[in-house]
């Protein structure tokens, strides 16, 4: 999937109450540890006006719903409308890092903010990074259903 058009990918984590069930349905739909290339699975992310509804598994017996709004890009929208395809990515919980408030002697909270998201994105990496060696990361390439 490296090969052509851009690729569309959706990061997916969840809490602890519902992990076990997200990652056993994951499985039965072909998703692999996350390690070289992203194989086919049978699972299907549905968009519709511009946002991620739902990831649909084990046939679209199973699904996820995000809690809150999922916007998708008008690049992620391209890549997946080009290739009909997106490589979805599981991650266990609390691998992303929490969303910093700004510090306590700052008044303005724009101030620093490409630091702070360039933090975020250094501690995410390294905790992703983490968590694939550790074999807790799953990935795979599903259909995508709907547009824009």
């Amino acid at each position: 999937m490296t090969q052509g058009p851009p690729v569309a990918e959706l990061i997916v984590e969840v809490g602890a109450g519902l992990h076990a069930d997200l990652v056993e349905a994951a499985v039965d739909s072909g998703f692999t540890v996350a390690a070289g290339e992203p194989p086919e699975t049978s699972g299907a992310v549905e968009v519709a006006g511009g946002r991620v509804r739902r990831l649909l598994l084990v046939g679209g017996r199973q699904g996820w719903e995000p809690g809150s709004p999922v916007e998708a890009s008008p690049g992620w929208l391209a890549a997946a409308g080009q290739r009909g395809r997106a490589v979805v990515t599981i991650l266990p919980p609390h691998a992303r890092p929490p969303v910093p408030g700004p510090g306590p002697a700052e008044q303005d909270p724009e101030a620093h903010i490409e630091e702070r998201i360039e933090e975020r994105i250094e501690e995410f990496t390294r905790r992703l990074e983490r968590e694939q060696r550790a074999g807790r990361v799953l990935h795979g390439t599903v259909a995508v259903h709907g547009g824009p």
